[in-house]
């Protein structure tokens, strides 16, 4: 068997010069052994990428495959200020297609036509096409999925935007806790059941083949009455049981013991596939995740950078990555068909459109995950890089600032500055390429060093931004002590005609905003405004990031708990010029809120502006 190419370490032990490869098929892992060191010395490599088993939606060929469930579009989305377009959404759900998600849900489309419209076409463009990932082979088609409620409605809704998809699910849910039944619901047990029972029931009747049941709040729900609705969604043709810890409760000893109980005392459960939903309000869903999947789930529901409402959810690059690490050794030999070299890709694209900053620490994809500045750190990193790393970062997309060699600086072309991008994490070509290429020389002649924090500011402002129905032309302020503060906008609309205002304000950004809004006419609310100086010197690029929330509202209900919330839309800015920069953050976010707002009263003039979200 020729040796399996593999570009990480798992690495447990000191580090080995190879001279002898064993290969065993059984464990689908390399052990190699070093003839002049430590001969009894191994490290499993945990690169290396196993055959995904064919997709049954009631079965897994292979018992040791997890599947993995992306609902960052939809349960992700309901972060505060997250709202993200249509064509964000698509772009999202394509680099999930090549990351390689089993399941994608693509969201709620019951709660808007917007939605049903975003979910409808998910389904048709990504449901349905294979594409290269990037290693010279086929990316799989994933599973579409949209939730709902279970009524009628929701569920036929969600029928008419997946049926498009080669391989569509329905996910239907109903609370079970008695909390939820008593003060939420108003329904007795026996009601509940009978919803859940007939509601899976008319999912599988309209010809849907995938259906899968969540009791919402399983965390905090009386075991007899799980075991009992559970077994009754079986009957009714119910492919997935997702079980959710709704609200954070559970330890992970408690949530993997509730795994096993269910597997244990469920009737028929071993004819469906076991699904974990975990939420991080106790900062534990990672590790609930994976104790319910050596528990015996099959499939895990994951955000990217472990977005969603409140504390967010399980983090899809720290349950894949365990699992890559450590699923051999300690998880039965757990395994996904994730290719995690997309992982800093998705990151960096769901971040940037949904304007929620990863934090510097976050595991795997945080800036600081493969920093070293401690001295014995560093030390030992010199001297041989497994001593204080369990990961290499190449396998997930990133290499190693300067590896390449490359500085950038005025006189650098296109092909310098794309090899750079790659080695920041970002694949960017065509026509993004040629606009970060412009601003980039624009920055390059006005600073001396170009460090890789002001090309990621740069990509932020310019790559990952809105549909433009305004583009800012120019800005001149005057400002200062003696008298009020000026502004000047000159903005460009989408059928490239010119638009100009002046207007005072209490600074040069208020002035300049309040000019912006003169051209527009869309009344707002600043909600949140916040700037940093990407990095030290008084040349810095400034980045700024604001959430608006219009007058209008456009509102959504929340599925779970029927309470109307307003949507905030959120925009980044970049420039060395503070004001410059806060005006194109406030553009952004104007054209995210115009963009969704076009977008509906085209599907439906009459409609009012508002949705259901859960």
């Amino acid at each position: 068997m020729a040796t399996a190419a593999a570009s990480s370490i798992c690495r447990h032990h000191p580090p080995i010069t190879p001279s002898t490869s064993v290969h065993s098929n059984k464990l689908n892992t390399v052990f190699r052994f070093n003839h002049r060191k430590e001969r009894n010395a191994l490290i499993l490599r945990c690169s290396l990428r196993r055959h995904r088993p064919e997709y049954i939606p009631h079965h897994i060929p292979d018992p040791k495959y997890v599947r993995i469930f992306d609902t960052t579009l939809r349960d992700g989305e309901q972060s505060p200020g997250a709202t993200m377009t249509t064509k964000e959404k698509l772009d999202i759900a394509r680099q999930l297609a090549r990351l390689g998600v089993d399941i994608i849900e693509a969201g709620f489309p019951a709660s808007s036509e917007a939605d049903f419209e975003a979910v409808k076409l998910i389904a048709r463009e990504v449901g349905n096409v294979d594409s290269g990932d990037g290693d010279g082979q086929k990316v799989h088609v994933p599973v579409i999925c949209g939730l709902a409620r279970c009524n009628k409605k929701d569920i036929e809704k969600a029928w008419e935007a997946v049926k498009w998809a080669k391989k569509p699910r329905i996910h239907t849910f109903i609370a079970t806790s008695e909390i939820h039944m008593k003060y939420k619901l108003k329904m007795t047990p026996e009601e509940v059941i009978e919803k859940a029972r007939s509601m899976v029931a008319h999912a599988r009747s309209l010809g849907c083949n995938d259906v899968e049941f969540s009791p919402e709040d399983a965390g905090r729900s009386d075991r007899e009455f799980l075991y009992q609705i559970l077994g009754e969604v079986i009957k009714a043709g119910a492919t997935t049981l997702n079980i959710p810890d709704t609200v954070g409760y559970t330890l992970p000893t408690e949530f993997g013991q509730l795994i096993a109980d269910l597997k244990a005392n469920t009737p028929d459960i071993e004819n469906v596939i076991i699904s974990t939903h975990c939420q991080n309000d106790l900062g534990l869903s990672t590790a609930n995740t994976l104790e319910g999947a050596r528990a015996g789930a099959r499939q895990v529901e994951v955000t990217v950078n472990g977005i969603g409402e409140r504390a967010g959810n399980a983090s899809l690059e720290e349950v894949v990555m365990a699992l890559k690490c450590r699923g051999e050794q300690v998880l039965n030999g757990l395994y996904t068909g994730i290719n995690t070299k997309h992982i800093v890709m998705a990151s960096k694209m769901v971040e940037e459109y949904s304007g929620l900053r990863v934090q510097p620490h976050k595991a795997i994809v945080g800036a600081n995950a493969f920093a070293h500045e401690s001295g014995i750190h560093q030390d030992g990193m010199l001297k041989h890089k497994n001593t204080y790393e369990i990961i290499s970062p190449e396998d997930i997309g990133l290499l190693r600032s300067n590896e390449s060699g490359i500085v950038l600086g005025k006189l650098s072309g296109r092909h310098a500055l794309k090899a750079k991008m790659l080695e920041l994490g970002y694949d960017i070509d065509g026509n993004k390429l040629d606009d970060l290429f412009t601003r980039f020389k624009a920055v390059a002649g006005n600073k001396k060093n170009i460090t890789d924090d002001d090309l990621i500011a740069l990509v932020s402002d310019e790559v990952f931004q809105p549909q433009e129905v305004w583009k800012l032309g120019d800005v001149q302020v005057t400002c200062g002590t003696l008298g009020l503060s000026t502004a000047t906008v000159k903005l460009i609309d989408d059928n490239g005609e010119e638009h100009i205002a002046c207007s005072v304000g209490t600074g040069p950004v208020d002035a300049a905003y309040k000019a912006v809004d003169l051209i527009v006419k869309v009344p707002v609310t600043l909600v949140d405004y916040s700037m940093n100086a990407v990095t030290e010197g008084i040349d810095a690029i400034a980045t700024t990031r604001v959430q608006i929330r219009g007058h209008d509202c456009i509102t959504t209900t929340h599925a779970s708990t029927g309470k109307s919330v307003d949507r905030a839309f959120s925009g980044t800015g970049a420039a060395m010029d503070i004001v410059i920069s806060s005006v194109r953050a406030y553009i952004g976010a104007l054209n995210k809120l115009l963009g969704f707002n076009n977008r509906l009263r085209t599907q439906d003039p009459s409609a009012k502006v508002s949705a259901v979200w859960g």
